[in-house]
């Protein structure tokens, strides 16, 4: 079954309602652009179901993309130490729905304002806007962070402190093009490599040792 983000819904009925106005009243050659405009939002929000095999000892990817950092770092933010990061990339082509890399309890979550420099550049992550949330895991506390983009300027957290999610269960979107940073316990092997394109809830990205 088709599935769309409810996010989606307002920039659907804006360029569908454009599209019958447009046909109505302009010329016949018109209607294209907001039919075009009026596909892609569909595209777009798109939600496809997905399977995640639930493992206590896996991290899944919490967004499709393509993966451009990996790396030791300090998380100064909500976690206070050291982790591993793995950055997801995000294009207008990709799904822009974020899944739980692991089950968890949501402890906090922080809307931090910022600018909307290109998500793929390194320092993205820290001046954009975006927002972090701090999971309580199993294996100790993830950080997931949502940066917003050059044309990405709303990212959406679904969740709110005290919420459970299982393992792959949607917690979010970042509308247009945007990145999505992760930071696992130190003990994570991770699985993926730079460029490897991953996909929310499938693609593992580190397991436990």
């Amino acid at each position: 079954m088709f599935k769309l983000a409810p996010e989606g819904y307002p920039f659907i009925t804006i360029f569908a309602v454009l599209s019958v106005i447009t046909a109505v009243i302009g010329p016949p050659w018109m209607v294209a652009v907001p039919l075009v405009l009026t596909a892609f939002m569909i595209y777009f929000f798109r939600d496809p179901d997905r399977v995640t095999t639930e493992s206590r000892d896996l991290f899944y990817a919490p967004a499709d993309g393509k993966v451009i950092l990996i790396q030791e770092t300090e998380e100064n933010e909500l976690l206070n130490k050291r982790a591993l990061e793995v950055s997801i990339f995000m294009d207008v082509f990709n799904v822009h729905v974020n899944r739980a890399p692991c089950a968890g309890t949501v402890k906090e979550v922080e809307r931090y304002p910022g600018r909307f420099i290109a998500a793929f550049k390194h320092d993205a992550s820290m001046v954009n806007e975006h927002i972090t949330m701090l999971m309580e895991t199993e294996h100790g506390d993830v950080v997931v962070r949502q940066v917003a983009g050059l044309l990405a300027r709303r990212a959406v957290c679904r969740v709110k402190p005290g919420a459970s999610l299982k393992q792959g269960q949607r917690y979010g979107i970042i509308k247009f093009s945007s990145r999505l940073d992760v930071f696992l316990p130190l003990n994570t092997r991770i699985k993926v490599k730079l460029n490897d394109k991953v996909k929310a809830g499938e693609s593992i990205l580190g397991i436990i040792e």
